[in-house]
């Protein structure tokens, strides 16, 4: 299995600085800042991109795991919302919320709900996240 690598660049003091990030494969570059992160400013932010990475990761295990079953998707739409909080005065991310979409044949409502949790459990990124709250909401199109 491959190891993939990112980097951030820091420029300031935390209230005024500003940043960059870079994904490894040069597929993304973004600017980031105190307001981009804790507040509402233009920019990206660690959140998110973890975001990114958990819906990305969650269709792929559930697409696998439906296809595994013969019940090939036409499609896995998931957004992902990662919360940042205070937690005893530092900032600690919470929650993800996950909700998706499936275009599929062959399920109902309860099925799909299955392999959505098992999708939910076993991604590698909710793997990573195991200290963090994770919610589903998981629906037929």
């Amino acid at each position: 299995m491959p190891t993939r690598s990112s980097s951030a660049e820091w420029s300031g003091n935390l209230a005024r600085g500003n940043g960059t990030m870079s994904l490894g494969s040069g597929a993304f570059e973004g600017s980031y800042s105190f307001a981009s992160r804790f507040e509402s400013g233009e920019g990206t932010n660690p959140e998110e991109l973890i975001a990114a990475a958990h819906a990305g990761c969650f269709s792929m295990a559930l697409a696998a795991a439906l296809s595994q079953a013969d019940h090939v998707p036409d499609s896995v739409e998931t957004t992902a919302q990662v919360t940042i909080d205070s937690v005893d005065g530092t900032p600690t991310i919470t929650r993800s919320e996950l909700g998706t979409e499936v275009k599929v044949d062959g399920l109902d409502a309860a099925e799909l709900q299955e392999f959505a949790e098992g999708a939910r459990s076993g991604c590698a990124v909710s793997r990573a996240l195991a200290g963090v709250e994770i919610t589903l909401a998981a629906k037929l199109s």
